[in-house]
């Protein structure tokens, strides 16, 4: 046999051996097989309590993680352009507030965000939006247009409040 043939002969011999290993003609699979209850493994004899189900961790997300998607978050800054575009602001406000939580490092979705807050009327929401999108990227080209815009609302916050 040439190497290379050799070498693609030992993985399958092994793959083909630990097929063969789960098949029920072994004498300790038999004994498995003509008892009614299913087997444990070992040391997992505790008894359950009958009212509670398992939840799976692998599939629920921690609650203090986040569930970093780029793709969703790309995703989620176009439909809420387009929400924006068309006029309703709670729907881009959502997708925004989605795409920061899918990507928080990102901070495109803050600008926007806190342009929608913005036209909505959310004056402090979108102060804590843009400074988020400025904090986040400090060197912006459009920094200097983001922070006249904090300062604008500040300023229209002392009016409301005198």
């Amino acid at each position: 046999m040439t190497p290379l043939r050799l070498g693609i002969a030992i993985p399958i011999l092994a793959v083909t051996s630990l097929s063969f290993a789960g098949l029920p003609g072994r004498a300790q699979d038999s004994k498995q097989e003509s008892s009614s209850k299913p087997a444990e493994a070992p040391g997992s004899s505790q008894v359950k309590p009958a009212g509670k189900k398992k939840k799976d961790a692998a599939i629920q997300n921690s609650p203090d993680q986040p569930a970093w998607d780029p793709l969703r978050a790309e995703k989620d800054l176009e439909v809420g352009q387009y929400y924006m575009k068309k006029g309703d602001l709670d729907a881009a406000i959502d997708r925004f507030q989605d795409a920061t939580e899918a990507r928080p490092g990102y901070a495109i979705p803050f600008r926007y965000l806190g342009e929608a807050q913005e036209k909505k009327g959310l004056k402090k929401q979108a102060i804590q939006s843009y400074q988020r999108y400025l904090d986040l990227y400090p060197h912006a080209e459009d920094g200097d247009k983001v922070r006249k815009k904090i300062e604008k609302l500040h300023r229209d916050i002392d009016k409301e409040l005198k």
